[in-house]
């Protein structure tokens, strides 16, 4: 164990925050108001201070519309008084009654987003999916145009691949617009298509600060998951069912070069696999939730873990 890891820039915004994001997918979902607020409390008491959000989270649960999360968030942001305390993403194109990413549709997105969060400016604003329906100079100039009218202090792609984002670059610089600084893409140590696929290359060229969704792959790189039977058990979570891809020899492979090294550190696996995402190129801060406060210090934890160069190879020849 060491300190805490040292601060992380948002691209080229001058911001620095920790280098670990909470989350905001479970909130009003696998976790209550009250679980979230402890949730919430606890990571910002632990040095957190950005967290992740979108205006769909959670529409999919029966009986829920959107904007769930966003809702809590901005209850505690009032209850707390320190929104100008933490760095704050959402994202736009999935809510029902938002969906795509229209010029009207994000002005009108964003203003929603806004009124739930209790706050006048998001400081990190996400294309959440491309919408390959609308020109993307419509969407662009939108995204410049929150900018300019202090809604939003930066912007940030996700989902998008990497002929998109360079497409996206390509409009603002042509157009005078704001450019992305942050790109929100699926990476961790058993999804690795991140390094391949163009993506990390476009965040080195363009200098996005990157932050990965699904760190944990599901839950399974927490060691939650080992065989068939621990995804069924009861009071797994509503991601078992999805976390269960990854027991393949492969997968279990990686458990168990997680399971040395965090035995070398005294950490739970998780602080090992959040560590080893912080410690690649062009990461920022690997995005994490907790829907308790009992998974809280593992994902903290992985600020104080420095891996050598010796855990670093065991674990790239366990997941290549």
């Amino acid at each position: 164990m060491t300190e805490t890891a040292t601060r992380t820039q948002v691209g080229s915004t001058g911001v620095e925050i920790a280098p670990l994001t909470l989350g905001g997918n479970v909130f009003g979902w696998t976790a209550d108001r009250a679980a979230s607020f402890d949730v919430l409390d606890a990571f910002v008491a632990g040095g957190g201070d950005s967290i992740d959000t979108a205006d769909g989270y959670s529409h999919w649960v029966p009986g829920h519309t959107g904007g769930e999360s966003e809702t809590i968030l901005g209850e505690w942001f009032a209850a707390r008084g320190n929104r100008d305390d933490l760095f704050l993403a959402t994202k736009v194109s999935t809510h029902p009654s938002f969906a795509g990413l229209a010029a009207d549709n994000v002005h009108a997105a964003a203003e929603a987003s806004l009124q739930r969060l209790q706050t006048d400016y998001i400081d990190l604003y996400y294309a959440h999916f491309d919408d390959e329906e609308t020109p993307l100079e419509q969407t662009v100039e939108a995204f410049s145009k929150l900018v300019d009218e202090g809604k939003v202090r930066a912007i940030g792609v996700s989902n998008y691949t990497a002929e998109r984002i360079e497409e996206w670059f390509r409009i603002a610089r042509a157009g005078g617009f704001h450019l992305p600084v942050a790109l929100q893409p699926h990476y961790n140590l058993v999804e690795r298509d991140f390094e391949t696929n163009g993506l990390r290359a476009v965040a080195e060229r363009e200098g996005l600060a990157v932050f990965p969704y699904f760190s944990l792959a599901k839950g399974f790189l927490a060691g939650k998951y080992r065989a068939s039977n621990d995804v069924s058990a009861a009071g797994a979570s509503p991601r078992a069912g999805q976390a269960a891809e990854y027991l393949t020899e492969r997968g279990l492979g990686v458990l168990g070069a997680l399971d040395q090294i965090a035995a070398n550190h005294d950490v739970p696996v998780a602080s090992v696999a959040l560590a080893w995402l912080r410690l690649q190129s062009t990461i920022a801060a690997p995005i994490a939730s907790a829907r308790s406060l009992e998974q809280l210090p593992a994902l903290l934890g992985s600020l104080r873990v420095d891996l050598t160069a010796e855990e670093l190879e065991l674990l790239a020849r366990a997941s290549a």
